[in-house]
């Protein structure tokens, strides 16, 4: 576990990341992946989750295991392997690049250490740590699973069948986010197809709900605080973490626009600008 001035360097430096993995790329997404790199980003570094690079295995037995539902944010997902130690730092230059192991979505066929599973068709991923997290219960290990969805993915079903399998078979080893920027690729969420009032829907779906700001890394250390708490309890955990979709570059922030666009070598320049290199650029 680190301080949370160390969570808020390694979190600039992973927007670092992002920034200049899609500019390199000419694609990718950038706007949901600097929208929950806060978040994330305590997950791996602030002692929320148990993880070592050197012990992972992808069965996840005997380890807490992390699902990344929306699989194109990859950005972020690979920058956090990357600054934790699972593979070079340098393999990040290769984002999307031809026969690299960071393609677009995350793939298990080359092996890419900290990934568990293959991921981009949006709504799965709940599924998937459900099958986890029932899966240790059955085999009586003790550890949790994490799993992090987009608010737009929520309007997918499978979400919520996945929602409604978990209450059923009283799966309270699992705590999952959502990353609540209200944005998706085609504009705000409330003018596309609208999700409500999230926290009723899903505590209507057999859940325990909390929310905190989403990048605020008090809120959110206290918030998984309240989730770990609520483990082992007969019900699912769920948090809400309400963020903006860009943050941390001014002109990315809080529209759709930057959801999946590349910025060119001038507003790479313009963005980096605003993030502080705090480990050191690939």
């Amino acid at each position: 576990m680190v301080s949370i001035d160390e969570l808020k360097k390694i979190s600039s430096q992973v927007r670092r990341d992002i920034i200049r993995m899609v500019t390199g790329a000419k694609s990718g997404h950038p706007g949901g992946s600097m929208s929950s790199t806060d978040f994330l980003t305590a997950l791996y570094f602030g002692g929320v989750m148990k993880h070592d690079p050197a012990t992972w295995t992808r069965s996840g037995r005997g380890q807490d295991v992390f699902v990344l539902s929306a699989g194109h944010l990859s950005p972020v997902y690979y920058s956090l392997l990357a600054r934790a130690g699972y593979f070079p730092v340098k393999e990040l230059g290769t984002f999307r690049k031809f026969g690299t192991r960071l393609q677009g979505h995350p793939s298990v066929e080359s092996g890419l250490p900290g990934v568990f599973q293959a991921s981009g068709s949006l709504g799965q991923g709940l599924s998937v740590a459900a099958g986890f997290a029932l899966e240790k219960k059955l085999d009586n290990d003790g550890n949790t699973v994490y799993v992090a969805m987009g608010d737009g993915e929520c309007e997918e079903g499978q979400i919520w069948e996945a929602a409604m399998f978990c209450a059923h078979h009283r799966i309270d080893n699992l705590i999952a986010m959502v990353d609540w920027n209200g944005q998706q690729i085609d504009g705000r969420i409330d003018d596309v197809a609208g999700v409500g009032d999230l926290a009723a829907k899903w505590e209507a779906f057999g859940w325990t709900v909390t929310e905190c700001d989403g990048h605020d890394f008090d809120s959110i250390l206290q918030a998984y605080g309240r989730a770990k708490a609520g483990l082992g309890k007969g019900k699912p955990v769920l948090i809400l973490m309400k963020s903006d979709m860009g943050h941390g570059v001014d002109f990315m922030a809080g529209t759709h626009k930057w959801h999946g666009k590349a910025p060119n070598a001038e507003q790479c320049e313009e963005a980096l600008s605003q993030l502080e290199e705090t480990l050191g650029d690939y």
